[in-house]
C-alpha cells in the first residue's frame, strides 16, 4: 500500500455522502417503496390518564388495530414500547389505535374518524417544588450516583464570606428534528426488516428482537440516513413496533410516520428542570462550598432521571460539596434523551450562580473561573487526562473583545438598545462504546470498511473515511465506509457525543491490522480497550461568550454574537465539527429565548405542539455565530485522540446569553426562555 500524501484526519474534507444528499439520492426510511406497501396511521389518546373503553370499527381501511386486538408483544425494559398491549392510558398523546389503509391519505383520514371513548380520571401534570411526590430514584441517567456529598457544606455556608443561593428553571424543551419519527417494516417469512430513523441499528435490532420473541438475527434494522435526532432517536420507539405489529396484522409491508404533533407525545423530550445552586466563597471568590439540587419529573409508564447536577462535581474546586436529584412521577409522556440531557440545564444554572458569584464578589467573571480551577477531578481525584478550560476562556476573551468590556450593568446604551456580554464555561464527558469493524481489501486499491455506525447529519460517515484512510495510508477516495445496517459489526448508538471515538476506534484498530497483516480482511473489537482509559477523569471543555441587544422600550432580546472557544482533543475535520459546535450553541439560544413547551393544565397536553407555536431560531436569529478550538493533545482517549463535539457546544450557551442580558438591563433572569414580561 502506498502511503498518501497527505493526513486526512484533520483536513476540512466534504461530506462524502453530500452529493447524493443535495440530488435526493440518499434514502431515508420512509422513501423506501417495497412493492406491496400500505400505510398505516397512529389514534393518540385525548385523556391524560384513564382507560380505553371502547374502539370503533371504519369502512374502507385494511386493519384498526388496539388492545383489543393487536398481536402479543413480549415486555422489556421500555415499557414505551408495549404498544397496544393493555386499556390503561399514561398520558394524553400515547397511542390507543392504528389504522391501516391502502394509502397514507386513507390512513390518516381512517385516524381522523375512529371512535375512541374513555373512562377519564383525573391527572397532575405540572412540576413544582412542593410537589408531594418527589423521591430518591436508584441511580440517574449515564450511570451516576444520585447524590453525592463531600464535607459538610451546610456549615461551610454558614461560615462564607459570600453566599449565592438561588433557584433556577428550565422548561420542558423538544427535540423535533427535521426528519420525523417514521418507519418501513416488512415481514420476510419469520424475519422482520426494519428500515427506520433511528440513531443506533444494532441496539435498536436487539430490542426488537425482544419485543417480538425472535432470535437477534431474525431481525434486521436498516438506517444509512438519518434526519437528525439529538437523542430522540437513541432508543426505539412506538412507531417502529407499531409498524411491524401491523405489517405482522396485514400481512404487507407497512408505512408509519408519526406527525409533528404526535412527536411532541411520543418520541421523548427534556425534562423540565427546578434547580437551586448554592455558591459559598471566600472574599476573593475562591469556592469553598458548592450545592447542586436537581428537581425534575417522568412519567407513570418510565422512570427517567437527567443527570442535572452532575456538572457541579466536576467543573470547580471547593472542599465541601454536595449534588442531588429528586425525581416525582406524572401524568406526562415520558422525558429522554435531548441533546446533552442533564448537562445542558445542569450547566445552565451553575454558570448563571458563578456570573451571580462573580458580581458579589467584583471579581471579573473568567479570572473568578480561573481562581476556582481544580487540579484534579474534585471529587473523584483522578488526574484530568486534559483540561483547557482557562484557555478557552482566555482564547475567547481575546477573540470577544472581553478587555474593553465595563463590568457596570446597562453601561451601554445604544440608542433606545441596550448592550451587555456575558461568558458561560462548557463541558461534557467523554464517553466510549464497545465497537467492532471490519476493513477489506478489493484488491483494485480500493477498501470498503463496514461498522453499524449511525450518521445523523453530524458528519459520522466521512470522519470514518478519514480515520480508515489514514490508517490504511491512502486516500480518502480510496475508502467506502458502510454503516446504518444491523447486518454489519456491532456498534454503539449515535449519542453521548461518543459515535466517533467508539466507532472510529474500531475502524482504526480494523485498517490498522489490515495494514500490518496483509490478506483480503480484518476485523477489531475495541471491548477490551476501554478499561484501561478509567483511571482518568476524561471532559471537553469550552467557553461560550455572547452579547445581547434589549430594546429598552419593548424588552425584546436579540443575540448579537455568539462565540464558542473549545478544547475537543484532535479535531477529525474542522469543518464538521465547525457545523456541530455552531449548531449546538444555536440551539442553546433558542433554549435561552424561544423554546418552551407549555403544559395545558386542564388537559394534559404540551398545548403548542407544532413548530408555528414552539419557535426555534431561524436565519434572522443567528446573526453571528462563530465556533473555534484551542489545540488539545490528549494520548488517553482514543487511537484519534478526539474528544465529542456533538454536545459541548450547546451547554454553555444559554447561560452565557442569560448573563450577558443581565450585563445589558440589570436584570438577573434564573427562568427559561427569557420574555419579554421579565425584563420591562
Amino acid at each position: 500500500m502506498s502511503v498518501a500524501a497527505d493526513r486526512a484526519v484533520g483536513a476540512p474534507l466534504d461530506r462524502v455522502e453530500g452529493r447524493d444528499k443535495v440530488r435526493g439520492e440518499a434514502r431515508y426510511a420512509y422513501e423506501h417503496r417495497p412493492e406491496g406497501v400500505v400505510y398505516a396511521a397512529a389514534v393518540t389518546a385525548r385523556i391524560a390518564t384513564g382507560a380505553v373503553t371502547a374502539v370503533g370499527a371504519l369502512d374502507g381501511v385494511l386493519a384498526v388495530l388496539s388492545h383489543a386486538n393487536a398481536p402479543a408483544l413480549q415486555e422489556v425494559s421500555d415499557p414505551e414500547l408495549f404498544v397496544l398491549q393493555s386499556d390503561r392510558v399514561r398520558y394524553r398523546g400515547q397511542v390507543v389505535a392504528v389504522v391501516v389503509a391502502d394509502t397514507l391519505e386513507a390512513a390518516r383520514a381512517g385516524a381522523e374518524r375512529l371512535e375512541v371513548t374513555y373512562a377519564a380520571g383525573s391527572h397532575d401534570v405540572v412540576l413544582r417544588e412542593d410537589h408531594p411526590g418527589f423521591y430518591k430514584p436508584e441511580g440517574v441517567n449515564g450511570g451516576y450516583e444520585t447524590d453525592s456529598v463531600i464535607g459538610d457544606p451546610d456549615r461551610a455556608f454558614a461560615g462564607a464570606a459570600v453566599v449565592v443561593d438561588e433557584r433556577y428553571a428550565t422548561p420542558a424543551l423538544h427535540n423535533n428534528a427535521m426528519e420525523p419519527h417514521a418507519s418501513l417494516a416488512e415481514w420476510e417469512g419469520d424475519r422482520l426488516v426494519v428500515h427506520d430513523s433511528t440513531q443506533g441499528s444494532w441496539s435498536e435490532h436487539n430490542t426488537l428482537a425482544e419485543v417480538f420473541g425472535l432470535e437477534p438475527e431474525q431481525v434486521r434494522v436498516i438506517s444509512p440516513h438519518v434526519g437528525g435526532g439529538f437523542g430522540s432517536k437513541g432508543t426505539p420507539r412506538p412507531q417502529v413496533v407499531l409498524a411491524a405489529l401491523a405489517a405482522l396484522a396485514v400481512g404487507r409491508p407497512v408505512k408509519l410516520a408519526f406527525t409533528r404533533q404526535q412527536m411532541f407525545a411520543c418520541t421523548g423530550y427534556r425534562t423540565p428542570t427546578l434547580q437551586r445552586v448554592r455558591l459559598g466563597a471566600d472574599a476573593d471568590g475562591r469556592i469553598t462550598a458548592i450545592s447542586h439540587e436537581a428537581l425534575s419529573q417522568s412519567s407513570r409508564q418510565k422512570e427517567f432521571t437527567e443527570q442535572t447536577a452532575t456538572v457541579a462535581r466536576v467543573m470547580y474546586a471547593g472542599k465541601h460539596r454536595r449534588s442531588t436529584h429528586r425525581l416525582t412521577r406524572l401524568d406526562v409522556p415520558s422525558p429522554s434523551w435531548m441533546r446533552a440531557p442533564g448537562e445542558c440545564p445542569g450547566m445552565f444554572a451553575l454558570e448563571s450562580a458563578m456570573d451571580e458569584l462573580a458580581v458579589a464578589t467584583g471579581v471579573d467573571p473568567i479570572e473568578l473561573r480561573a481562581r476556582n480551577e481544580p487540579p484534579r477531578h474534585p471529587e473523584s481525584h483522578k488526574a484530568w487526562s486534559s483540561r483547557n478550560l482557562v484557555a478557552c476562556l482566555r482564547e475567547g476573551a481575546e477573540r470577544f473583545g472581553w478587555a474593553d468590556r465595563d463590568p457596570a450593568p446597562r453601561a451601554r446604551l445604544q440608542g433606545r438598545v441596550l448592550l451587555g456580554t456575558g461568558v458561560a464555561a462548557a463541558m461534557y464527558p467523554v464517553y466510549r462504546a464497545p465497537g467492532w469493524a471490519i476493513a477489506r481489501d478489493a484488491g483494485d486499491g480500493t477498501f470498503t470498511v463496514s461498522i453499524a455506525a449511525a450518521d445523523i447529519g453530524t458528519g459520522a460517515r466521512t470522519a470514518l473515511t478519514q480515520i480508515a484512510a489514514d490508517a490504511l495510508g491512502v486516500a480518502p477516495g480510496s475508502v467506502h465506509v458502510e454503516i446504518g445496517d444491523s447486518d454489519l459489526p456491532r456498534a454503539g448508538v449515535a449519542g453521548g457525543s461518543m459515535g466517533t471515538a467508539s466507532w472510529g476506534s474500531a475502524v482504526h484498530g480494523a485498517c490498522r491490522r489490515l495494514r500490518e497483516e496483509g490478506g483480503p480482511e480484518a476485523s477489531y473489537d475495541t471491548r477490551a480497550d476501554i478499561a484501561a482509559l478509567q483511571e482518568y477523569a476524561r471532559h471537553a471543555f469550552g467557553a461560550t461568550f455572547a452579547e445581547v441587544a434589549v430594546d429598552a422600550d419593548t424588552g425584546e432580546v436579540r443575540a448579537r454574537r455568539l462565540l464558542g472557544v473549545f478544547a475537543a482533543g484532535r479535531i477529525i475535520n474542522p469543518k464538521t465539527a465547525r457545523s456541530q459546535l455552531i449548531g449546538g450553541m444555536t440551539m442553546g439560544l433558542g433554549m435561552a429565548l424561544m423554546e418552551e413547551s407549555v403544559m395545558d393544565r386542564e388537559f394534559g397536553d404540551y398545548v403548542n405542539h407544532d413548530l408555528a407555536q414552539y419557535h426555534v431560531p431561524v436565519c434572522a436569529d443567528v446573526a453571528d455565530v462563530e465556533a473555534v478550538w484551542v489545540d488539545e493533545e490528549d494520548p488517553h482517549l482514543n487511537p484519534m485522540g478526539s474528544k465529542g463535539i456533538g454536545e459541548i457546544g450547546i451547554t454553555g450557551a444559554a447561560a452565557a446569553i442569560a448573563n450577558a442580558v443581565h450585563h445589558a438591563t440589570g436584570v438577573r433572569v434564573r427562568s427559561l426562555p427569557i420574555q419579554i414580561q421579565d425584563l420591562l
